[in-house]
């Protein structure tokens, strides 16, 4: 088989459209549930069950009582329908801290990975104020876009 330039060049176009269009969807999470939505973004953004495994999610949902220092307790079907979400579509490449379930997501190793070239200055700026502050610097948190072509990290 003979290959020309035009073929080469074709091909090689190709494979960059290929590339960039999976590394566009790196980070976008698309499951979702209205009484997930709606209880979590009462209160901070709906955070996506992939940034924590499923015992993570399930731990947290029995401790709703004392969530990070607030009470955010439902009822009890809201509570189960919530977790059982979670939990199904919880990240499935052990993210998380080894050793007991982490229930922050700014603590997984991930986390820390993605975020170690962020300044100390980011996180305390007015702007962000903390880690878990995902909107801050991703434009389309909200939507379950978390990844590098939305994000504006403030000055």
């Amino acid at each position: 088989m003979r290959f020309t330039f035009q073929t080469i060049s074709l091909a090689l176009v190709s494979l960059a459209s290929i590339m960039s269009s999976a590394h566009a969807a790196e980070h976008v999470y698309s499951a979702n549930n209205v009484k997930w939505k709606t209880e979590c973004s009462a209160c901070h953004l709906a955070y996506p069950p992939q940034l924590l495994p499923a015992e993570s999610w399930r731990v947290m949902m029995t401790q709703l009582d004392k969530h990070f220092g607030a009470d955010a307790s439902l009822d009890a079907k809201t509570a189960a329908e919530i977790s059982a979400f979670l939990q199904a579509n919880a990240e499935r490449n052990n993210r998380a801290t080894t050793g007991k379930p982490s229930l922050r997501i700014t603590e997984t190793r991930w986390f820390k990975k993605e975020h170690d070239e962020v300044p100390a200055r980011v996180w305390s700026s007015a702007a962000v104020k903390q880690a878990g502050n995902c909107a801050a610097c991703h434009t389309q948190a909200e939507r379950g876009d978390f990844s590098e072509r939305s994000l504006r990290v403030p000055r």
